[in-house]
């Protein structure tokens, strides 16, 4: 086993299966769109340094009026991805917001048979299928809630499938600008964009008012964004991308643990969803889904 590519695949699922539960906590203080922008600002700072220092910043003007206009679709589809996971956060719990995420490898999927021609194998068909299975037995204790229009669960989960489809129209943009950028330079590009494109709708007031832990949940959603998307990229470029993808599918069950272990600590703030046999079930038949989809990619879009 190549230890270095597992390893940094580890620290992605794991950075963002807890991800969930500190972007809860800024919310108590932030709105999603805020929230965001300062995570792009202190990723772009941190990318713009990095790049600066190895002279490789991005040069936009050898590229294409065709590779721009990719590329800045592609950082709108990333900032919905970002703001509307936050979003949904306000009315779903931080487990279901993780499990509900990994149909993201089956919109990544089928979009990659629509635009690139790829082929379905069986394994991809049965992932596919195992993963809504079962999300129908995950939500099998609120189903009357989720067929209700206008409730506030219904309204997270269309929150969770606006970023998952907005992630994968990313991931295929990100096939096409990786021939004209390297990973670094376009995340610096996306996070510029994310940066001017939110700057209208930020408001950081909040900031004034915030407590000791909801600072140190800040911080660590802005190192994580830098950090997670860092190991990702090593990952892809040591190891075979399904086997990466493979192991960041585990991400909703570092979600389960960081949020028993903040029920434990801020009860007052988390509490675990009920986990009957079904729901149980159901959220390891999706993690299982979501990877014999990535397993059973060649190569990565």
């Amino acid at each position: 086993m190549n230890w270095n590519g597992f390893l940094l695949s580890l620290t992605t699922a794991v950075l963002w299966g807890v991800l969930p539960v500190f972007l809860h906590i800024c919310l108590q203080a932030l709105d999603s769109q805020s929230i965001t922008w300062l995570r792009f600002l202190v990723a772009a700072g941190i990318v713009l340094i990095f790049l600066a220092n190895k002279r490789a910043l991005p040069n936009l003007a050898r590229q294409s009026p065709k590779i721009l206009l990719i590329a800045l679709i592609a950082a709108l589809l990333l900032v919905v991805n970002y703001v509307t996971t936050v979003q949904s956060l306000a009315y779903v719990s931080p487990e279901t917001v993780q499990v509900v995420m990994q149909v993201a490898p089956i919109m990544l999927m089928l979009g990659g048979i629509f635009f690139y021609k790829e082929r379905l194998n069986p394994l991809a068909i049965f992932g596919a299928v195992t993963l809504f299975s079962g999300l129908g037995l995950f939500f099998s204790p609120n189903i009357g809630e989720l067929l209700l229009a206008g409730s506030q669960y219904n309204k997270g989960i269309v929150l969770v499938l606006i970023a998952a489809t907005a992630w994968a129209g990313y991931a295929l943009s990100q096939k096409l600008l990786l021939r004209s950028f390297t990973a670094k330079q376009l995340t610096l590009i996306i996070y510029v964009v994310g940066i001017i494109a939110l700057l209208p709708f930020i408001d950081l007031s909040g900031l004034a008012n915030m407590t000791g832990l909801q600072w140190g949940a800040l911080v660590f959603c802005c190192i994580n964004t830098v950090v997670a998307y860092g190991c990702f990229t090593e990952a892809l470029a040591v190891w075979n991308s399904s086997k990466v993808g493979a192991v960041v599918a585990t991400g909703p069950v570092f979600t389960f643990i960081c949020v028993a272990g903040a029920e434990h600590f801020l009860p007052g703030q988390y509490a675990m969803i009920e986990l009957n046999v079904f729901v149980l079930i159901g959220a390891l038949c999706v993690v299982s889904g979501s990877m014999m989809t990535a397993l059973s990619k060649d190569k990565t879009l």
